[in-house]
């Protein structure tokens, strides 16, 4: 069968620039395309088998040629083999789509990492150097980008069909995905989960840019602090350091390269310390308590925002040593200095990058 060039690269474009068909711009879209043509003709060859079965089978069987009923007697051979070939089939697609789902949904550990907060009726992309943006994400190409996303209010669904990637949303908890993009412009994102009356305009862009062009983006857009920065000063202005200070005698759990390893708990059991932990252990402190500790830690819930608890997250991520928080926590014990001094040198270097130190970020507004 010979198709025109014409008609064919008339296809093309159609499909490309359709809502139903949006082009490949990341490493794993042409194995989600695959499968999905894949799906398309098993689903095409079944509906074409069943449709000529059915034709025929009443033109042989109508009325006219067989006036009186017969009994036909079954075949095991035809049943084995309507009943073994779907079973393979459908093996193969739940293989396959296994396959992809876990690719997908399994992050690399060297991946980029962003946080994406979703919110009624917007997305706020936060990236580890203190860039913010609103209802857009700029990224670079052939790096692998990991998001971790969180809900501050209902369900929603962060879809990218460039990417061929779609990952729930959801509020209380941490959900990843990830992707590398391959091909530079800009591509669409929406909300695919209904979140209230304004869910149509749930929508964003993502910016796929060249490896420079990305880091001209990041120099030209930093907000003067760090998410660790400003997590770092979150941290000391609740007072968290004072029982996290890392010394023999300190009330509290010793944070420094506590992230990824294995924490046990009084209960006997063991957890691994990751974001998600993280969060639960500032917002709800006394479900899970490190062995060799009392539950005497506040909750923070409703005092402390998710891009507060970013932030928090970032800085104990980052936390090697403990020095930083000894050297807080012996400043805000000395006594009143001159006017207008401030006696906390991790308070003092935001200031000199342009933020106003009594301003602590990610907390909530009584």
């Amino acid at each position: 069968m010979h198709i025109s060039p014409v008609l064919w690269q008339f296809l093309i474009h159609w499909l490309e620039n359709s809502a139903l068909f949006p082009p490949e711009a990341s490493a794993i879209s042409p194995y989600m395309d695959a499968f999905y043509f894949f799906l398309t003709a098993i689903s095409a060859v079944g509906l074409i088998a069943v449709a000529i079965l059915v034709f025929g089978f009443s033109i042989m069987y109508r009325k006219e040629k067989s006036p009186v009923a017969t009994q036909i007697e079954g075949s095991t051979l035809l049943e084995a083999t309507w009943t073994i070939i779907p079973l393979a089939l459908f093996m193969v697609c739940f293989v396959w789509g296994a396959l992809l789902y876990f690719r997908i949904y399994d992050p690399p550990t060297n991946a980029m990492n962003i946080y994406i907060v979703g919110k009624q009726w917007m997305w706020k992309a936060e990236h580890p150097g203190g860039q913010h943006e609103i209802d857009s994400l700029h990224i670079p190409i052939n790096r692998q980008v990991r998001l971790t996303m969180i809900s501050q209010d209902v369900f929603h669904s962060f879809s990218i069909p460039a990417f061929r990637v779609k990952r729930e949303v959801i509020p209380g908890r941490y959900s990843t995905v990830w992707f590398e993009a391959t091909a530079t412009g800009t591509y669409h994102l929406f909300c695919t989960q209904y979140c209230g009356t304004d869910h149509s305009a749930m929508i964003g862009e993502i910016v796929a840019m060249t490896p420079d062009d990305y880091q001209k983006w990041v120099s030209g857009s930093t907000s003067g602090a760090s998410l660790a920065q400003n997590g770092e000063r979150l941290f000391a202005s609740l007072g968290c350091n004072s029982c996290h200070s890392g010394a023999a005698s300190a009330r509290g759990p010793n944070l420094a390269q506590v992230y990824g390893s294995q924490l046990q708990l009084t209960d006997g059991s063991t957890v691994t310390a990751n974001d998600a932990f993280l969060r639960e252990a500032i917002l709800n402190p006394s479900t899970r308590v490190t062995a060799g500790y009392a539950p005497i830690m506040p909750t923070y819930q409703g005092q402390v925002s998710e891009e507060g608890l970013i932030d928090l997250v970032e800085y104990i991520k980052n936390l090697n040593t403990n020095y930083r928080i000894q050297q807080t926590l012996t400043a805000s014990q000395l006594p009143p200095g001159p006017a207008g001094a401030s006696s906390s040198p991790a308070m003092n270097e935001p200031a000199k990058a342009g933020r106003t130190a009594p301003s602590v970020p990610g907390t909530v507004n009584q």
